[in-house]
C-alpha cells in the first residue's frame, strides 16, 4: 500500500475533522484509532490515512512519543506528505503539546522548516497579524479562554508557539498570502534562510488558504488545523498522483436505531444539547451521582430501551462552564473527567448491544472513550454533515457486527440544530 499523505491529529474528533476535510477535496480516507500494533485491513485504494491520538492534553513527553509512533506507522505506509493537525483554536498550555510534537516530528523527517496555521473560516478561525479570531473575537477574549484543560488567553501565535519550542518562530503576513502562492513560497524561504524553523500564516479565507497549501507543495511536513486540508489534494493532481474524478465519500448503507452522547462543554454543543431537548427525549448524566457509586449507566440504558425504538435519543453531560468547575472544585478535574467518559462510553456501547446503527457523539474526550469501548479500530469516511464533522462508518475486528454510522463531533463544531439533521446525510 501506498498513500499520498500521512496525517496525524492529536484528538478523535479532530482526526475526522481532517479525514472528512480530505474526503470532500476528494481523497479518499480512512481514519485509525491510535496507532496500529498488529495488522489492520483498511482496504484498498486510499490516497490519505489519519492516526487520531489521545495526545493533546497528556504529558508532553508522552505526547511526542504517541506522534513519533504514528509517524513511523505512516513512512512504513509509504506516504509521500505528512500532516501533524492541531484544533482550530489552537488548544495548547505554554509547556505544549503543539510546539514539542510539530519539532520532534521535524527531528524525525529530517527537516527545519514547516508551518503552523490554525485557519478553518468556514467555522470562523481565522489568522491576522498572527493572532487567531474566533469569529470577530480575539482567541483570548472568546469562550476559548475558560477552557477547563487548556485556556487560550493569548491570541498571538508567534508568541504561543515560541513559548513552545526551541526554534525561532516567524510570520507570514495577509499582504504576503493576497499575492498567492509564488509570494508566499517566497517568504517561506527567506525566513528559512534567516534561520526561522516555523512560520505562522495568515488567512482570512478558503481562498487563502489554497493559496498556502500550493505553497507547501514541497514542505515534508505540515502543521494545521484541518482548513488547509481542502488545497493539499490538489498538490497531488498537479503532480499526477491523484485523480480528479474520484467518489471519494461513499459509505456502505447502515440502518438501526439512532441516538446521541454528548459530553461536550463547549457554548456550540450547549446550544446543540438544548435545541436536541425540545424535540426528543434526554437523559442527563450527573457526576455526583456517578461519584456516589449510583448506577448511572443501568438507569439510562433502561431509559432508553423503550423510547430508542421510536426515535433517536440524547444523553448529555453538557453543562455551563460554572456548572462544570462547581463539579471540579468538588471531586477534582480528572476524577470529574473519567467518570463521565467512563460513563458515556459504557451508555454507548449498552445502545449499540439495544440496536442502535447511527450513533452521534460530541466532544474530543467523549469520542475516543467511546470509540475504545466500541473496539473500533479506523473510521471510513463519508458525507460531511457540517464543515469538520463528517458521517463515517466504523472499522473493527468483529466482522460480525452489524454496520457502525458514526459522527464525532469536535465540541466547538456545528450548527444549533446539528443533532436533529444530522440523520438525513445518511442513505436510506
Amino acid at each position: 500500500m501506498t498513500v499520498l499523505l500521512g496525517c496525524i491529529a492529536d484528538d478523535f474528533t479532530g482526526g475526522t475533522d481532517l479525514a472528512g476535510m480530505l474526503v470532500k477535496a476528494g481523497m479518499r480516507t480512512v481514519q485509525l484509532i491510535g496507532v496500529p500494533h498488529d495488522p489492520i485491513d483498511v482496504g484498498k485504494n486510499i490516497d490519505a490515512l489519519v492516526i487520531a491520538l489521545k495526545s493533546r492534553t497528556t504529558p508532553v513527553a508522552e505526547a511526542v512519543a504517541e506522534s513519533l509512533a504514528a509517524l513511523r506507522w505512516l513512512q512504513q505506509a509509504g506516504c509521500r506528505q505528512y500532516y501533524f493537525k492541531y484544533c482550530s483554536t489552537f488548544d495548547s498550555t505554554p509547556g505544549g503539546n503543539i510546539g514539542p510534537v510539530a519539532e520532534a516530528l521535524m527531528r524525525a523527517l529530517g527537516s527545519n522548516f514547516s508551518i503552523a496555521c490554525p485557519a478553518f473560516p468556514a467555522n470562523g478561525r481565522t489568522i491576522y497579524k498572527g493572532h487567531l479570531f474566533v469569529g470577530d473575537l480575539l482567541l483570548s477574549d472568546s469562550g476559548m479562554r475558560d477552557h477547563p484543560l487548556t485556556p487560550m488567553t493569548d491570541a498571538s501565535l508567534v508568541r504561543v508557539l515560541q513559548a513552545q519550542i526551541k526554534g525561532k518562530v516567524g510570520l507570514t503576513e495577509y499582504s504576503t498570502v493576497l499575492k498567492g502562492e509564488v509570494a508566499i513560497r517566497a517568504r517561506f524561504k527567506a525566513l528559512q534562510a534567516a534561520g526561522y524553523n516555523f512560520s505562522v500564516v495568515d488567512a482570512l479565507s478558503n481562498d487563502d488558504l489554497m493559496s498556502i497549501a500550493a505553497a507547501c507543495a514541497d514542505l515534508v511536513l505540515v502543521t494545521a488545523a484541518s482548513g488547509l486540508a481542502l488545497g493539499l489534494p490538489q498538490n497531488f493532481r498537479c503532480a499526477g498522483l491523484l485523480a480528479d474524478d474520484l467518489v471519494a465519500d461513499a459509505l456502505p448503507h447502515t440502518g438501526g436505531l439512532r441516538a446521541v452522547i454528548s459530553g461536550s462543554c463547549s457554548v456550540a454543543t450547549q446550544g446543540q444539547v438544548a435545541a436536541m431537548r425540545t424535540t426528543h427525549p434526554a437523559f442527563q448524566v450527573d457526576p455526583f451521582a456517578l461519584a456516589s457509586g449510583t448506577d448511572v449507566v443501568g438507569a439510562a440504558l433502561e431509559w432508553a430501551d423503550s423510547r430508542v425504538k421510536n426515535e433517536p435519543v440524547l444523553f448529555y453531560a453538557t453543562a455551563t462552564p460554572e456548572a462544570v468547575k462547581a463539579v471540579q472544585v468538588q471531586l477534582g478535574a480528572e476524577r470529574a473527567g473519567r467518570l463521565v467518559e467512563e460513563a458515556l462510553a459504557a451508555i454507548a456501547s449498552g445502545l449499540v448491544e439495544q440496536g442502535v446503527g447511527q450513533l452521534i457523539v460530541a466532544g474530543g474526550e467523549t469520542s475516543g472513550a467511546v470509540v475504545q469501548a466500541l473496539g473500533v479500530r479506523g473510521l471510513r469516511i463519508g458525507p460531511e454533515i457540517d464543515p469538520g464533522v463528517p458521517w463515517t462508518t466504523a472499522i473493527s475486528n468483529d466482522s460480525g457486527r452489524r454496520p457502525l454510522a458514526l459522527a464525532l463531533k469536535s465540541g466547538n463544531f456545528g450548527t444549533p440544530d446539528f443533532f436533529l439533521k444530522a440523520w438525513s446525510k445518511l442513505a436510506s
